[in-house]
Order: C-alpha cells, then structure tokens, then sequence
C-alpha cells in the first residue's frame, strides 16, 4: 500500500486556521487512510492509502478539510519515493544542514520554469542561497526565515506555482515517521 505524505498549507499559523492534530488525524482516518500519523501542528501528516491517484486524494482532502473545519487549507501530496528523492537531491551543505531550522525546502505543485526561478534570484532583496531541482526549490535563509521577504507569497507569484515550504529538521521527522510505517509494512 502506497504512503504518501500530506503538507498541509497555512494551518495554526498565527493563531488563524485552526486545526488539533488529533482532529486531522480523525478525519484522514475517516477517509479510509491509515495508519496517520502528524508531525507538529503546522499540517504534516504521513499515512498509507489505496488511493493511486495523488491529484484525487488532493481534492478529497481539502475538499474533507473545508467541509469539517470551514475553511480552505491547499494540501500538496508526495508519494513515498518522491519525498526520499526530494530530501536527497538537496544542495545544502553540512554547515548549513547543522542549522537546519534555516535550510527549508518549497514543495512546489509544479516544476518551475528555470527563467522564472532565475528572476526569483536576482529579483531576491535578502540573502538567501536558492535552488531549484524537480518539483522543489531548495533555500537556505542565511539570516532566518522570520526576517526574510522571501516567503511563500513571493516564491509563488514569482513561480507561478502552489507552494508550501518545510525546515530540513521538519522534513527529517516526516521521514522519520514514512520509514517507520514502511518497516511495519504499510
């Protein structure tokens, strides 16, 4: 059974858009996914479903969200390997990773088009080091992300995609969780 993981977009920031884990968890569950699994409350969920088609799931998930909590929250979808290949082929370096709440990697619904990722760079007032491979542009906020103008709002006028940005720390706790529901067979 295919596991997938769920990165749900601007829930419980700021005190908006409220949702306890263990609500998501009942509703994920009440959709046929097991086990679900969460990481922190800013909408990482990892589970194992039937479902192959991942734009579906998508739909039905936030279509499940707006329905149970009232509002609309986009959910990006990575299979299993996708996620693997995304956190492998990052470009960070070892200093960098030792910060890890600082090296962030933008899922993305769609790969960018390289000119588009180019203006991002030289259009980019802080000092971020950005990259792009695949579905993902990878950053490292030199100076945090707190004080950075690069924020999702930007990355997706820029890239004309649907973004949603993790920590490598966040990232390795989703892996943490898909490796263990693999291990029980999942």
């Amino acid at each position: 059974m295919p596991i997938v993981i769920a990165l749900i977009r601007g829930i419980n920031v700021g005190g908006h858009k409220k949702i306890k884990m263990a609500d998501l968890r009942e509703l994920f569950t009440s959709l046929g996914l097991r086990p679900v699994r969460t990481v922190l409350q800013s909408g990482n969920a990892v589970f194992a479903t039937d479902e192959t088609d991942l734009a579906r799931l998508q739909k039905r998930l936030e279509a499940a969200i707006h329905e149970r909590f009232g509002f609309e929250a986009g959910v990006l979808l990575r299979g299993a390997e996708d996620f693997k290949a995304a956190l492998a082929r990052h470009p960070f370096t070892a200093a960098q990773l030792e910060r890890g709440n600082h090296a962030m990697i933008a899922f993305l619904s769609a790969p960018p088009a390289p000119v588009a990722v180019e203006a991002l760079r030289e259009n980019n007032p802080g000092r971020e080091a950005i990259h792009a491979a695949e579905d993902a542009l990878y950053i490292f906020y030199t100076d945090g992300a707190a004080r950075s103008k690069l924020d999702n709002k930007r990355i997706e006028r820029a890239l004309n995609v649907v973004s949603t940005a993790r920590n490598w720390n966040t990232c390795n706790r989703l892996l943490k969780l898909l490796e263990e529901l693999e291990a029980q067979g999942n």
